[in-house]
């Protein structure tokens, strides 16, 4: 048993209801497919490719890749710990009508809180704000379309989402203290 309980919002039920009534088994499945997108593990595989490939690439190169590397594994961990911390039963196991249109059960019944596919695009999100505009605002739009299909999948709540995005950028930019990620960038 976790030491804090947290409770849905009023707006995340009435999301979470509209969610369930308008879900059907193909919106399901893509959006099953697309939220692997956001998985820790895939996402650890493609930084830790990125990680290698850059070894051989100039100073801040390999420092950005080190950056996200370093920002992917603590993403990575930090929604476990959090998971520790805090009980929130997820909708899936609320919201009955949402498995007669799709919706599968999804996760530990009571892991809601924070959505760790969330804090896993909002670190990397962050690191994007970096990048030339149009290279973060795909990187925003994909990110935002990764974490919508947990509230679609009625895997999270929504502010489960927003906390875990906010969570995700804090984590990113403390990170950058460290590792001197974006400095190079910053002195142009």
């Amino acid at each position: 048993m976790a030491l804090i309980t947290v409770r849905p919002t009023a707006a995340d039920v009435a999301i979470a209801n509209f969610v369930a009534t308008h879900t059907n088994l193909p919106t399901e499945e893509t959006a099953g497919a697309l939220t692997w997108g956001a998985d820790e593990h895939i996402l650890l595989g493609l930084t830790a490719a990125w990680w290698l490939y850059t070894r051989n690439q100039s100073g801040p190169i390999r420092r950005t890749a080190d950056h996200i590397l370093l920002t992917t594994l603590v993403a990575s961990a930090l929604p476990h710990l959090l998971k520790t911390l805090f009980d929130q039963q997820r909708p899936d196991r609320l919201t009955v009508r949402g498995h007669w249109q799709g919706v599968p059960f999804s996760g530990r019944r009571y892991d809601a809180f924070p959505s760790g596919h969330a804090v896993h695009v909002g670190a990397l999100a962050s690191a994007a704000s970096k990048l030339p505009r149009r290279q973060r605002n795909i990187a925003w739009l994909v990110g935002g379309g990764l974490v919508a299909t947990r509230i679609i999948l009625l895997a999270h709540w929504t502010s489960d989402v927003l906390a875990g995005l906010a969570i995700g950028a804090l984590t990113e930019r403390l990170l950058r203290r460290f590792t001197g990620c974006g400095r190079d960038m910053d002195n142009r």
